[in-house]
């Protein structure tokens, strides 16, 4: 298993792209490998035939330098290949009775004869309903080899299996010699169910889940980024009632575009024109980046990826438009490439389609600021007519921006926004100037 990117650990073999005994030459696809940000294809360089493909599809959470696959050179007998041994051996204690188990966090490591079988603990209930007695029959298709609900369900539909009455006790057939008295006291009768409270005997199913790779990471970066960055946030209301008439009118000549990529385009604009905020953190070193490169963050089944809309201040609405349908769709699908994904100085987060009106996120590091971007909603202005407001938070880590940065890039967001045609014609000389130095 191969590091395909910087932060990868461990990863998923989803396609084979390759079956044994099919001859490899360089720069064929062997396979894809979900790492712990996108869906990345596995090229080689060697020539010869792939002999034995050790991880299946979908095996799951492979850590780097895993055996996953042999290749022999040409003329080989690819069919007789030895597989060489990769674990450790195992220790020579005395054999464990059968059905012991032992707990391995989440899931129960059954010892039988033959080896140790890991299983969830829905498996393991199912087992018992059922009454497998040899776990071993059941192919396990879980990570590292963890028979998983699924798989028992698979089993006990293929061998027509019905489920075992285990309330049911053995009754004994001895009569006793004479009659005895009871002294037993009597029955406790059970207590009249309250009014509107029902109790349920059947047993609750549950489904097993398996947390993606990406997810993974996602929870491991965020809560890394919470807890060792300084974050401070603020916040500012901008009226969209210019700029949705401007897309409007794109729109009605036949350019596709969206308000978002008007923010976008605005806050590009905004990063040059306060160059700070457009800065990394290399270390303890604060770097400031000249490159424009917005990354958009994009949901998809997987977790959730910002694609990055690279020179975003040169852009057009229309190209950013563009740009961002190829990335999200290529993120759905989980086929974005490396540097597609990779890098970035400044992040969007839009939650306004989801009727969020306003929220604060978390700093993506290396990068020092994140824009929050709300629903627009109408209000009533300051001369009583109704006015759409959008409201917009920037969460800005403090080792590199202090309160008047972050405020004054959003009051320049505010003046691009609410001035739409500063997107087509830009800020003059003067007015550059004159921000670049406040």
């Amino acid at each position: 298993m191969p590091a395909l990117s910087p932060t990868m650990t461990e990863g998923t073999i989803v396609k084979w792209h390759k079956k044994e005994g099919d001859t490899v030459s360089p720069g064929d696809i062997l396979c894809d490998i979900q790492t712990d940000k996108a869906v990345v294809t596995m090229d080689t360089e060697e020539e010869g035939i792939l002999a034995k493909i050790i991880m299946p599809e979908n095996s799951k959470d492979i850590k780097i330098g895993t055996l996953i696959a042999l290749m022999v050179e040409e003329g080989d007998d690819w069919k007789n290949v030895e597989v060489p041994d990769t674990t450790s051996t195992p220790s020579t204690t005395a054999a464990q009775p059968e059905s012991s188990q032992q707990q391995t966090g989440g899931d129960i490591a059954t010892t039988v004869e033959g080896g140790r079988i890991r299983m969830s603990p829905s498996a393991r209930k199912l087992l018992e309903e059922y009454n497998i007695q040899n776990p071993q029959q059941v192919a396990a298709t879980g990570p590292h080899g963890m028979i998983n609900k699924g798989d028992v369900l698979k089993f006990v539909s293929s061998k027509n299996l019905t489920k075992v009455d285990l309330s049911v006790q053995p009754t004994s057939t001895k009569t006793p010699a004479s009659p005895a008295v009871s002294t037993a006291p009597p029955p406790v009768s059970a207590p009249p169910q309250a009014a509107g409270t029902s109790y349920h005997t059947e047993e609750v199913e549950y489904d097993d889940i398996s947390t993606s790779s990406m997810r993974k990471t996602i929870a491991k970066r965020l809560t890394e980024s919470k807890t060792t960055i300084p974050h401070a946030y603020v916040s500012i209301d901008c009226n969209m009632g210019t700029v949705s008439n401007l897309r409007k009118e794109i729109v009605a000549s036949g350019i596709k575009c969206s308000i978002n990529d008007f923010i976008i385009k605005a806050a590009g604009l905004s990063l040059q024109m306060v160059p700070k905020v457009n800065s990394l953190f290399h270390g303890d070193k604060l770097e400031l980046t000249s490159a424009v490169d917005i990354s958009v963050a994009v949901a998809t089944d997987q977790g959730l990826i910002t694609p990055i809309v690279k020179s975003a201040a040169t852009l057009g609405v229309d190209q950013i438009s563009s740009t961002v349908k190829v990335l999200a769709t290529k993120a759905r699908e989980g086929k974005l490439q490396l540097h597609e994904f990779q890098g970035g100085s400044f992040t969007i987060s839009n939650l306004g389609m989801f009727g969020i009106s306003e929220f604060s996120a978390v700093i993506n590091p290396p990068q020092t600021a994140i824009l929050a971007v709300g629903g627009s909603r109408l209000v009533v202005s300051e001369d009583g007519k109704p006015q759409t407001n959008m409201t917009v938070t920037l969460s800005y880590d403090t080792r590199a921006l202090d309160e008047t940065e972050a405020s004054h890039f959003l009051e320049m967001f505010k003046n691009i926004m609410e001035n739409p045609s500063m997107m087509t014609v830009g800020l003059s000389k003067s007015e550059k100037q004159e921000t670049m130095f406040m």
